[in-house]
């Protein structure tokens, strides 16, 4: 979670029996641009619910090869996600493509469109099929790559390309119950899983897990000091900003969705292929436009976060 305390008018962390303050997260300096924060929305103070520690969360070991993962049953609003077989309703069979894909680098044309309808049969979002190779079609190659465990650099090498012309499954979360947004903090990835079925997978970026102290950006003259993290455990979309970007106490941030405290899912002009934000979860800003657009992350919604093990 984002803990911060202020300095000058005040001072200290609210700690008490577990319900910690947040103010939100920002751009990491070695990421580049785009940000994160809490939308100059003021929070004294918001209690997080752990998950039980009653129940261990399956451990995953393999990448994920050509047949599906092992995965665990959804959270609910009360409960932490429990183990349990793959329900064979859950798996979704993707025809392996009859003429390979080509390592094509980031090129665009019409090679390029069939690599984004493949992306788009294996459920990895991209923006649409026309043969441009844009930050969408970057950006699903990116969590395609994390999601095998390649080295993610978003250009689509010949190990890449016959690993997408041979996966006969779609790409699938840990939850498979329930529906939910899932962020797997080891893989890097965020998930929509329907009524137990894993709808998309889009790539981003959590907290860095390092300590800051910058600026406020809306209170001139005072910093903020706290520690990058992403906390895990289940919780709900609690509120939202549904137009354009916003400034937060830490930097700029696209539509936020809020899950916990200042910690929301929003758009970014930066999602690297490693942790870089202030404890937020970045998607791209077009990613974050269809999130609004679709519906499919509504107020209430369950976002399980877990470190992947």
């Amino acid at each position: 979670m984002v803990v911060q305390q202020r300095r000058r008018a005040v001072s200290g962390i609210v700690a008490m029996s577990g319900v910690l303050a947040f103010a939100g997260c920002s751009t990491a300096v070695s990421s580049g641009a785009g940000g994160d924060g809490a939308a100059g929305v003021a929070i004294t103070s918001v209690a997080t619910t752990a998950a039980p520690t009653t129940t261990a969360a399956p451990t995953t070991t393999a990448v994920p090869t050509t047949t599906a993962p092992t995965t665990t049953a959804a959270p609910t609003t009360t409960a932490a996600p429990t183990t349990t077989a793959a329900p064979t309703t859950t798996l979704a069979p993707v025809a392996p493509l009859g003429a390979p894909l080509a390592g094509i680098g980031t090129s665009s044309g019409d090679e390029a469109a069939r690599l984004q309808q493949r992306l788009l049969d294996l459920g990895f979002w991209v923006g649409g099929v026309d043969g441009q190779y844009g930050l969408t079609t970057r950006q699903a190659v990116m969590a395609f790559e994390k999601y095998m465990g390649f080295d993610a650099d978003g250009s689509v090498d010949q190990r890449t390309a016959d690993a997408l012309s041979t996966m006969n499954v779609r790409a699938r979360a840990r939850a498979n119950s329930g529906t939910l947004v899932e962020v797997d903090k080891a893989k890097q990835l965020l998930f929509f899983v329907i009524d137990g079925r894993t709808e998309w997978v889009l790539n981003t970026s959590t907290g860095n897990g390092e300590s800051y102290t910058e600026p406020d950006q809306n209170t001139p003259g005072e910093v903020i000091s706290g520690v990058s993290l992403t906390p895990s455990g289940l919780h709900n979309v609690n509120r939202q900003r549904p137009e354009g970007w916003w400034e937060g106490d830490l930097g700029e941030i696209y539509r936020p969705k809020y899950f916990v405290g200042g910690v929301a899912v929003h758009g970014s002009n930066s999602i690297p292929n490693y942790p870089a934000s202030h404890g937020c979860v970045r998607v791209s800003v077009p990613a974050m436009d269809w999130i609004w657009d679709s519906g499919i992350m509504p107020m209430d919604t369950p976002v399980w976060v877990h470190d992947g093990a």
